[in-house]
C-alpha cells in the first residue's frame, strides 16, 4: 500500500514565514515534508512561489482562500492558483457574524458558484470546518451536513475540531469518503483546556483516523497546529516524526 503523502498547513508557521518566507519554506522541506498547504504567499507572485517550491522539492497540497476572496475576486484567485500549479482550493472559515441560518444559505450559494467555476478550470474546491459547524440548524441537521448535502464541494475534515465538538472523525470520514480528499491531522490535550498539541501527545484517536484514511482516497494528510507552546518548527517536526512512525 502506498503511503499517503504528508504536508504542513503553513498557518502553523505564520510567525516564521513573516520573518523569512523563503527560508521557512526551505526548512519545511529539510524536515522531510512532501508538500505545503498555503494560507498566504508572503507577498510573492505565483511564479516566484512555484519556483521556490521546485527548488526545494515541495508540492502544493492546497491553498486556503478566504470566503471573501471567493466572493469578490474568484477569477483572480483561479488565475493565481493555476499559475502556482495548484489544483485544490479550500474555503477555510465562516466569520462569526455569518454563522446564522441565512449566513449558511449565502455560504452554500457562494460555494456552489465557486465550485462550478473552479471545476471548469480543473480545480477542486473544498470546505474546511471548525467546531461550530457541528451545531444543529433549524432543519434538524448540523451546519456541516447541510453544507455538504447542498453543495458538491469536497470536505477538508479537521480531526481536532470534530473531536472537540464531540464528533467521531472516523464516522465523518466514512460518511463522506468520496469527498474527503484532504484531512487536517491534529491532536488535542487531554486536560480541560483541550489545547492544540503535537501529534501523538494528546487524546485524538489518530490510529483509527490513519487506518480509515488507508481505506479511502485521501490525497494528503495535512499537519496543522494552530497554536504551539514552543517553537512552531519544533512542533511540526515532532508531529511529522509521529506520522512517519505510524503511517
Amino acid at each position: 500500500m502506498t503511503r499517503i503523502p504528508v504536508a504542513v498547513q503553513l498557518y502553523t508557521l505564520r510567525d516564521e514565514l513573516e520573518k523569512d518566507f523563503k527560508g521557512t519554506i526551505e526548512k519545511v522541506a529539510e524536515l522531510g515534508y512532501e508538500g505545503v498547504e498555503f494560507a498566504g504567499y508572503g507577498g510573492y507572485s505565483a511564479q516566484e512561489v512555484r519556483e521556490l517550491l521546485e527548488q526545494v522539492g515541495l508540492q502544493v497540497a492546497a491553498s486556503h482562500i478566504s470566503l471573501e476572496q471567493l466572493e469578490e475576486n474568484l477569477e483572480e484567485v483561479i488565475s493565481f492558483e493555476k499559475e502556482l500549479g495548484n489544483t485544490a482550493i479550500v474555503c477555510p472559515y465562516l466569520a462569526p457574524e455569518r454563522q446564522t441560518e441565512e449566513g449558511y444559505k449565502q455560504l452554500i450559494s457562494v460555494l456552489n458558484h465557486a465550485e462550478r467555476r473552479c471545476a471548469e478550470e480543473g480545480i477542486r474546491l473544498y470546505y474546511h470546518h471548525h467546531d461550530f459547524e457541528l451545531k444543529e440548524l433549524p432543519n434538524g441537521k448540523s451546519a456541516l451536513e447541510t453544507i455538504l448535502d447542498e453543495t458538491n464541494v469536497g470536505v477538508e475534515f479537521d480531526v481536532y475540531w470534530l473531536t472537540k465538538a464531540g464528533g467521531n472523525p472516523v464516522e465523518w470520514m466514512k460518511k463522506y469518503q468520496n469527498r474527503a480528499r484532504l484531512i487536517h491531522l491534529k491532536d488535542m490535550t487531554t486536560d480541560d483546556k483541550q489545547l492544540f498539541a503535537p501529534l501523538g501527545t494528546g487524546g485524538v484517536n489518530l490510529t483509527a483516523i490513519l487506518s480509515q484514511g488507508d481505506n479511502m482516497d485521501v490525497k494528503w494528510w495535512i499537519i496543522e497546529q494552530d497554536q504551539c507552546e514552543g517553537p512552531a518548527l519544533d512542533s511540526v517536526k515532532q508531529s511529522l516524526g509521529y506520522y512517519l512512525q505510524h503511517a
